[in-house]
């Protein structure tokens, strides 16, 4: 049996919707529970899963520029709630995932290449130049440096299918201006697919990049968009990243590349970013 926290949410929906699929038992962890290593810990021995899953954290709605206003619950969300949960997993002796981000970095190696899981975080509060978002993921990771048992996932403005606030897809759909600019993204269902193999595959402990192999500009994806039918809109772009940060944004913006060979490598199933997107816009629900 699994235990998720955050499984409400939108990562973690799609969690709890693989392990639904898998015929996988899960019980969600009461929120009282993960006020404190020792009541989780409490929880734990209780109800004995053989693994758990954090996909609590918070991101801020409708985006990371939130959490520049709510600075204590993304603290509280993204760096001690890991810290939680190490402590009382450890305590316990129970494998478990936490989902982190791939938003803690900003451009590409200097080799040109994408990041890899060894790299240092480059757009964190040690560089001075990041979102509060972003840097209390990249102190999260920092807390867990070290963990027994632990898988750390990283996923990249995720996507799928369905016309939701929170898809990255459906997001490019309503904002009245978009920001051109290359990431790597994260197809949520492979993704969900993806966490849950780490424990059945028994792969080895440690983070993992979570991202559709290649990367992609926001140009492209609307070009998709538009090709495909989804939406006829007449998309407008900012001249730069500097005309974004003046007009719409309150807080810089990680735009980066990631490197998951190592994932690849492991046999987790993740198709070429170009393909995900495609299928997705094909099976639309808008």
């Amino acid at each position: 049996m699994f235990a998720v926290a955050g499984g409400s949410g939108y990562v973690g929906s799609w969690l709890c919707r693989e392990l639904e699929r898998r015929e996988l038992p899960w019980v969600p962890i009461e929120r009282w529970a993960t006020d404190h290593p020792a009541a989780l810990a409490r929880w734990l021995e209780k109800m004995r899963p053989s693994a758990v899953i954090n996909a609590a954290g918070f991101t801020g709605k409708p985006n990371v520029d939130a959490c520049e206003l709510q600075k204590a619950e993304c603290l509280a969300g993204n760096c001690v709630l890991p810290g939680t949960f190490r402590k009382a997993c450890e305590a316990v002796g129970i494998p478990w995932g936490h989902v982190s981000s791939g938003c803690i970095y900003s451009g590409r190696r200097p080799d040109g290449g994408g990041f890899r899981e060894s790299d240092r975080p480059n757009f964190s509060f040690r560089q001075n130049n990041c979102s509060f978002y972003s840097g209390c993921k990249a102190l999260g990771e920092e807390v867990l440096q070290g963990a027994h048992a632990c898988y750390v996932w990283r996923p990249r403005m995720p996507f799928e299918s369905s016309n939701t606030p929170r898809n990255y897809l459906a997001k490019l759909l309503h904002y009245p201006r978009l920001l051109d600019a290359e990431n790597s993204l994260t197809c949520l269902p492979e993704f969900a697919a993806a966490c849950i193999d780490c424990f059945e595959k028994n792969l080895p402990f440690g983070i993992y990049n979570l991202t559709n192999p290649g990367a992609i500009t926001t140009r492209r994806i609307v070009g998709w968009i538009k090709e495909r039918r989804v939406s006829d809109k007449a998309f407008e772009f900012f001249t730069d990243e500097s005309e974004f940060l003046a007009l719409a944004a309150k807080t810089p913006r990680s735009n980066c590349v990631l490197d998951s060979s190592k994932a690849i490598a492991a046999g987790l199933k993740l198709s070429p970013v170009e393909e995900a997107i495609q299928r997705c816009l094909e099976h639309w629900q808008g």
